[in-house]
């Protein structure tokens, strides 16, 4: 997993609260066994029409927001099932940070386990960040370290202190446990 410490990219505001991981990632997209390919997948039913064409008022197809790194979202985002999925499939469309007031607890945890920012912030933060980037093409920095959010104005966000420690060192619970390796393998020699 890449550390993550800074991210400077164009933010899009997607305040809707309750999104589920069905709607981040439709189920019928779940059939591959790679993280790859999942983007195009991502918020199907809001990106797009019955018949496969872009909906022109859903925020990530217009202009302003193509290549948008930065979801600001609002409350309870990923809640539903557990999809491990929807993470990758915010990743694979180029989206490494999501801000809102909540997560849905197992999304949270899947994110940080994958490598994507779920920065929490105040309900009138996010409302207020949200409208500093409606019109569009405005570039936010996030710093991890800091946990700060700059670039149309200055807030602060919250992440637990171990989820930011594993995202700031890039480490998915596998490498977590095999920082330990050491140890382990002092143990099992003991039999």
């Amino acid at each position: 997993m890449t550390p993550f410490d800074t991210l400077t990219g164009i933010a899009a505001p997607l305040l809707q609260d309750d999104i589920d991981t069905d709607l981040i990632i439709p189920g019928r997209f779940l059939k591959t066994v790679t993280r790859t390919g999942l983007g195009d997948g991502l918020f199907d039913s809001l990106r797009h029409d019955e018949g496969g064409a872009e909906r022109a008022d859903f925020v990530l197809n217009q202009p302003a927001f193509h290549g948008a790194a930065i979801l600001i979202a609002g409350d309870n985002f990923g809640c539903g099932s557990s999809r491990e999925h929807a993470p990758w499939a915010l990743l694979d469309y180029g989206i490494r940070c999501v801000i809102a007031p909540g997560f849905g607890d197992i999304f949270f945890s899947n994110s940080v386990n994958c490598g994507l920012l779920p920065a929490r912030m105040a309900r009138a933060d996010v409302a207020a960040l949200a409208e500093a980037v409606a019109a569009g093409g405005v570039r936010l920095t996030i710093d991890l370290i800091a946990q700060q959010v700059s670039g149309a104005g200055e807030w602060s966000f919250d992440i637990p202190p171990a989820a930011r420690a594993r995202l700031l060192q890039g480490l998915d619970p596998i490498g977590e446990t095999l920082q330990q390796l050491a140890a382990i393998e002092a143990y099992e020699a003991r039999g």
